[in-house]
C-alpha cells in the first residue's frame, strides 16, 4: 500500500458519506451551504490542515485532504454542519491513500454516481478546488490529483457512450412527471427555486413536453426571470407561493434552503397534487401526505428509476475504467518521483557540503590547487552518485525503506513532502 505522506505523520484520506448508505434525511444534515464550507475551510486553514477540499451535493458530502488522523476531517465536517460523529460513523466512509485516490477517481467520472454517467460532481470539484486554493488549502500533490480526476473525466466524456442520452435527477424528474401525469401538456407545473437543479429541470421540461404551462418562483425573482426570460415562462412572487400552489397539479421545489419551506399548512388544496422534493435537505415537510390527494416524491425514488439509457450506459463502465486507470498510472508515476525528490535533495546538500570541505582542506594543502577542475570533477561525481539513489529508488520494491535508509546513513534531517 502506497503512503502518501505529507509530513512524516500525515497520510491523504477521503472521509464522507453519500446516497449508498445515507438516506436523503441524515444527507441534508451533514449538507454544507456555501458559508458553512467557508467557515470549514477557515477553520481547517487555522488547524494547520497542509491541503483540502470538500464538496457537498444532494447526493454526497466529502472532505478530502491530508491529516494526522481521519477524526481530524470529520471533526471539521459534524462542526460545521446538523451532523453528530455517532450518526457519521453509522453511515460513512473514510479512504486512506491509494483508496481514496481511486474513490476520488471514480467520484469525479460519474461511476460513482446516483445516476451512472451524471457528470455533474466535477463541477463541483473543480468549485471546491478554486475555493481551497484561494484559502491556501492547495499543494502540489492535491492540484496534480484533482487535474488527473478532470482529465479521466474529460476522457471519458468524449471517448465513451456513457454519458449519452440525458439521464440524471433533472430527467429522471421529467420522466417521472410524463410517466404518471396523464394529459401532461394541460397540467399546471410550478418550479419552486431556481437554482442549479431547478433550471435543468425547467430545460428538461420545456424540451421534453413543449410544456409553457409552466410557473417559476424563487426567493430571489431576478434569478427566476433571468430564466423565465430564457425559456418564455411566467415567474411570480415569493409571496405568492401558497396561491400558485393551489393552482398547481405538480410542484417541483428545487431550493437551497436549510429547513422544509412547504408543510400542509400552506395547502389549501381542491384537487390532487404532485410534489417532486429535489432538494438536499429536504424542502417539502414529510406531513404534506397527510393532505388528501397528494403524492410526495423524493429524488432518492428518482434515481431509483432504471431505463433503457441506464442499461446502455453499463455497458460502457469497462471502457471508463480502462481510462482511469491510465491517467492514474500517470499520477502515480508522477507521485512515486515526487515522493523521494526531497530525500534526493537534502542527499545532494549534504554531498556538497562535504565536498566542500574536502575542497577546502586541499587549497590549504596544495599551493597549485586547480580550483575549476576540481569543482567539474566532484560535481559529476555527485550527480553520478544522486543518480544511482534515485534509480534504485525508482526501481526497487520499497520506497520508503530506500529513503529512510539513505535519510539514517547521510543523517538527512528533513521532512518527506510533495513540494
Amino acid at each position: 500500500m502506497e503512503n502518501f505522506n505529507m509530513s512524516k505523520h500525515t497520510s491523504f484520506y477521503a472521509v464522507g458519506l453519500s446516497y449508498k448508505k445515507a438516506d436523503a434525511e441524515i444527507r441534508g444534515k451533514f449538507s454544507l451551504d456555501a458559508k458553512a464550507k467557508s467557515t470549514l475551510l477557515m477553520q481547517a486553514e487555522a488547524e494547520g490542515i497542509e491541503a483540502l477540499i470538500v464538496t457537498s451535493t444532494c447526493n454526497r458530502t466529502e472532505i478530502y485532504g491530508f491529516a494526522n488522523h481521519p477524526y481530524e476531517l470529520i471533526k471539521l465536517l459534524c462542526e460545521n454542519s446538523q451532523g453528530s460523529v455517532p450518526e457519521f460513523q453509522e453511515v460513512a466512509y473514510i479512504y486512506k491513500n491509494q483508496e481514496a485516490i481511486n474513490h476520488m477517481f471514480r467520484v469525479g467520472t460519474g461511476l460513482d454516481s446516483q445516476i451512472l454517467g451524471d457528470f455533474e460532481i466535477i463541477s463541483q470539484m473543480k468549485i471546491a478546488f478554486v475555493e481551497s486554493k484561494s484559502n491556501g488549502l492547495v499543494n502540489a500533490f492535491m492540484e496534480r490529483l484533482v487535474n488527473s480526476v478532470i482529465q479521466a473525466s474529460k476522457k471519458i466524456k468524449t471517448d465513451t457512450d456513457i454519458s449519452t442520452g440525458a439521464t440524471s435527477v433533472s430527467f429522471a424528474s421529467v420522466q417521472y412527471i410524463i410517466k404518471n401525469v396523464e394529459d401532461i401538456a394541460n397540467k399546471n407545473i410550478l418550479l419552486f427555486g431556481t437554482g442549479k437543479i431547478g433550471r435543468n429541470t425547467c430545460e428538461n421540461l420545456v424540451k421534453h413536453t413543449k410544456h409553457e404551462q409552466i410557473t417559476l418562483i424563487n426567493r430571489t425573482k431576478d434569478k427566476a426571470e433571468r430564466l423565465a426570460q430564457k425559456l418564455d415562462l411566467v415567474v411570480k412572487d415569493y409571496a405568492d407561493l401558497q396561491l400558485e400552489l393551489q393552482k398547481a397539479d405538480v410542484v417541483i421545489v428545487a431550493t437551497g434552503a436549510q429547513n422544509p419551506t412547504i408543510d400542509k399548512a400552506i395547502l389549501n388544496l381542491k384537487k390532487p397534487l404532485l410534489i417532486l422534493d429535489l432538494s438536499i435537505p429536504k424542502n417539502v415537510n414529510e406531513n404534506v401526505k397527510e393532505v388528501e390527494g397528494v403524492t410526495l416524491i423524493h429524488l432518492d425514488h428518482l434515481s431509483q428509476i432504471t431505463d433503457e439509457t441506464l442499461e446502455n450506459r453499463k455497458l460502457h463502465i469497462p471502457a471508463a475504467e480502462a481510462i482511469i486507470e491510465e491517467i492514474k498510472e500517470e499520477f502515480m508515476a508522477w507521485a512515486k518521483n515526487r515522493k523521494f525528490a526531497p530525500t534526493i535533495q537534502a542527499l545532494k546538500e549534504k554531498l556538497n557540503s562535504i565536498k566542500e570541505g574536502e575542497l577546502n582542506v586541499q587549497r590549504k594543502k596544495l599551493s597549485n590547487f586547480d580550483e575549476e577542475q576540481a569543482e567539474l570533477i566532484s560535481n559529476r561525481i555527485i550527480q553520478k552518485i544522486t543518480n544511482h539513489f534515485v534509480n534504485h529508488l525508482k526501481d526497487g520494491d520499497s520506497m520508503d525503506e530506500g529513503i529512510e535508509w539513505i535519510e539514517k546513513v547521510f543523517q538527512l534531517d528533513q521532512e518527506k513532502s510533495f513540494f
